[in-house]
């Protein structure tokens, strides 16, 4: 049995992959175009293991698609390929309407083929599973409940427009040509292999360096934060046990301010790597003009997948906080590699 995996390069396709390799004996086929935040590296400890194969390429690529579905002709395709960087999204739309958008529509034409010619025992076990956000929904006042999946959609930056649209597209390839589909959409992700460019690895970069850390407008807004490995969990419980059909919504549970998070993980670094000067790291947290659009507050309602498939978060944010401090000062080395000119740049242009 084989699954393919698209975006498995990038932060939490790599730890998905890593974790599938660690419980499961099967075939991963891992398709990723290499952009800046697609990074091999993140797979150095699996790219010898015999059920590992890696294939540079777009999902929008409509020759490489049927190709590759027809030589491994995997159970299960879970599509992390995504362009999610909002900052980003605010400069330059067109690259995430390009990936999440008309690639991701591609990439549903192809497998919709595909899944069209299997036999009848093949097609009622294959599944296309989605990974989304919960920016999608849009954004929360204070007193609000968190977002249910029932919630209407209300994206307000392209970036999250541009992945409610390829959700609706994933609802409508089921609706309309009984594709087998799971949709999940999650909270803030961190962990391990976070491209440095997101709050939490940002902040411990910059830290070390001693550099300012940069929190947009009075730095209270709040995300839920969940810890990469428990997402991969659930996406695993998904794939296993999820309705065809359905969304899961996934979250920590972990409602904190941006500002909090940088308190927090300045606590932890002067614990465990205290810097030269007497004064804690807490004294490099700066406030910088606020982004366009800014939503003020996310938080996800998590108890279908609770309820119906068993999944809960194990970490906490404070725990799982902890482990993502550690992780980056081990490997130190991953940070400078992926680090290079362009990302400097692109931080100086950001906060300046």
């Amino acid at each position: 049995m084989t699954i393919l995996v698209t975006g498995g390069a990038g932060f939490i396709g790599a730890n998905f992959i890593i974790d599938w390799l660690q419980t499961r004996n099967e075939v991963v086929v891992n398709l990723d175009k290499l952009t800046y935040a697609g990074n091999l590296r993140n797979l150095t400890s699996v790219e010898d293991n015999q059920n590992y194969a890696f294939i540079q390429g777009d999902i929008g690529d409509s020759a490489l698609i049927p190709k590759l579905l027809a030589e491994y002709k995997p159970r299960a395709v879970i599509n992390f390929a995504a362009e999610s960087h909002v900052d980003r999204s605010i400069h330059c739309a067109e690259d995430f309407i390009g990936t999440n958008v008309v690639g991701v529509y591609r990439l549903l034409n192809n497998i919709l083929s595909h899944w069209s010619e299997l036999p009848e025992t093949e097609k009622a076990g294959f599944r296309f599973l989605h990974v989304s956000t919960d920016e999608v929904y849009g954004a929360l006042e204070p007193d609000e409940p968190a977002f249910t999946e029932d919630n209407s959609y209300k994206p307000n930056n392209p970036y999250s427009a541009s992945k409610a649209a390829s959700d609706h597209l994933v609802r409508a390839f089921h609706h309309t040509y009984g594709l087998p589909v799971l949709t999940t959409n999650c909270s803030n992700n961190y962990g391990p292999f976070q491209f440095p460019e997101k709050l939490i690895p940002l902040f411990i970069h910059n830290a070390l360096a001693q550099k300012s850390l940069p929190l947009y407008g009075d730095g209270r807004q709040v995300r839920d934060w969940l810890y990469v490995r428990d997402h991969c969990a659930a996406i695993r419980q998904v794939l296993e046990a999820g309705e065809v059909g359905e969304v899961y919504n996934i979250g920590g549970n972990n409602e904190k301010t941006n500002l909090e998070i940088a308190n927090m993980l300045c606590e932890i670094l002067d614990e465990i790597r205290p810097g030269n000067g007497a004064e804690s790291y807490k004294s490099l947290i700066t406030l910088v003009k606020d982004r366009p659009g800014h939503d003020r507050r996310y938080a996800m309602d998590s108890s279908r997948i609770q309820r119906d498939l068993g999944w809960r978060a194990s970490e906490t944010v404070e725990s799982g906080i902890r482990k993502t401090v550690s992780w980056y000062l081990e490997n130190q080395d991953w940070v400078a590699a992926t680090t290079g000119g362009d990302y400097h740049n692109w931080v100086r242009k950001q906060y300046r």
